[in-house]
């Protein structure tokens, strides 16, 4: 019974409904056609011209419904009054015509089951009310209304059968057709291929992008961790008699603290908003503006740091490509936390270089320092190893690769980017 009086059942026999209002001015067009043509001035002057009327709208409405547009307009019909599971609808204009023929057949579907449904919902309950009312009606009954059949009083008690009958053929004639329809949904206005194709494509960019955002907080939060941690632990040990030491390591850490809680914020809120995808939304420190800071940060932490660079033909690491510089940045920042977390306290070196390889230039990326235990290393610890792996993605991105693990008693990372990446 909830199939037939239900929510649902109302949602369907309202978008049907609809239908048949949406076919109205295919309707008219269709009957000044007939007037034209000799026909019938008046399409509803009798059965034979509302239906004539009727069969040349509905190919009216076929063609009309190939505009791209039409398809938005039939989805939006759905999910507001359809009653059907919406989930797998497709999205936007049709772009192929395979889709717009798909949608054109939704379209002449719904119109045409939709007008049949909106006339039998108009004419037909009028006439079962009379006919449920005829026993009250006494004398009037005998009225000429096209009742003959019941001006007989024997056959009077038939009238209200006949009334719930016509009523109950116009209800299941509009569930049969909202079934009809609800069925349709998923093979007419369904996602085709080329759009699932490209909705996985969005998927995939969308968790790319946020990949990134992750590979950009673990850096950030993992090196401030590091070094903040280190810091306070150098100031404690000298508090009382290397004050100026102290001094230094507590702005260190209010520096890097400060910094961080703002990539953070930054970081959150993209992700918050829904504008992780824009290129330039994550936090973008860049080798030449930021590592002379991260050197300085990491120093205060009371490790020997020795950097020695060498941006050869391009002058300036300002010159780099900008995304090389942001990436090389987070490569050194990645190396810096895993020699501050896992090292045995002794010198750490970098060497950053610009040199020509194979006709083309390269930013060379070495770090080594002395690991904690023999053979140790970043990969070796509770970490597993993910700064690494994230370092090594972002020099994949870039055509480049990272290489790091144990060397002669150190431990070594070497990072090769070629300088093609563009300046996105």
């Amino acid at each position: 019974m909830r199939r037939l009086l239900g929510a649902e059942a109302w949602r369907r026999w309202a978008h049907l409904v609809l239908g048949g209002a949406l076919l109205m001015p295919y309707f008219l067009l269709a009957s000044v056609l007939l007037a034209m043509l000799g026909g019938p001035g008046d399409s509803l002057a009798s059965l034979s011209a509302m239906l004539t009327a009727y069969a040349i709208a509905l190919p009216l409405a076929t063609v009309s419904a190939l505009l791209p547009l039409v398809r938005p307009l039939a989805v939006a019909g759905v999910r507001a009054l359809g009653g059907v599971p919406v989930a797998g609808l497709a999205e936007g204009p049709a772009r192929s015509w395979a889709e717009r023929g798909r949608t054109s057949a939704w379209w002449t579907l719904h119109l045409g089951l939709g007008a049949l449904v909106s006339g039998l919902s108009l004419a037909m309950p009028p006439m079962a009310g009379l006919l449920l009312a005829a026993p009250l009606l006494g004398r009037e009954r005998r009225v000429e209304l096209g009742m003959g059949w019941f001006a007989d009083g024997s056959r009077l008690w038939t009238a209200p059968l006949a009334g719930l009958l016509i009523l109950a053929v116009v209800v299941g004639c509009a569930a049969v057709a909202g079934a009809l329809l609800a069925r349709a949904v998923p093979v007419l206005l369904g996602p085709s291929t080329a759009d699932r194709l490209a909705a996985a494509e969005e998927r995939a960019a969308d968790l790319a992008v946020r990949n990134r955002l992750a590979r950009e907080l673990h850096d950030a939060v993992g090196h401030a961790l590091s070094a903040v941690t280190l810091q306070a632990v150098a100031a404690r040990r000298v508090l009382d008699r290397d004050p100026e030491f102290v001094r230094e390591a507590l702005a260190a850490i209010e520096d890097t603290t400060r910094r961080t809680v703002g990539e953070l914020d930054t970081v959150l809120g993209l992700l918050r908003d829904g504008d992780a995808a824009r290129p330039d939304a994550a936090p973008a420190p860049t080798l030449g503006a930021d590592l002379a800071g991260l050197l300085a940060r990491t120093r205060a932490t009371g490790a020997a740091v020795t950097a020695y660079q060498d941006p050869g033909p391009v002058g300036s690491w300002e010159a780099l490509p900008a995304i090389v510089s942001r990436e090389a940045y987070r490569i050194v920042q990645e190396g810096l936390s895993n020699a501050l977390r896992h090292g045995a306290g002794g010198p750490v070196e970098l060497h950053l270089a610009v040199r020509e390889k194979e006709e083309t230039r390269v930013l060379e990326i070495v770090m080594t320092n002395v690991p904690a235990a023999p053979g140790g290393g970043p990969a070796g610890r509770g970490g597993g190893g993910r700064g690494l792996r994230g370092a090594g993605e972002r020099a994949a991105l870039l055509g480049g690769s990272v290489e790091a693990g144990p060397d002669v008693g150190r431990w070594r990372l070497r990072a090769v980017l070629p300088l093609g990446g563009g300046g996105r």
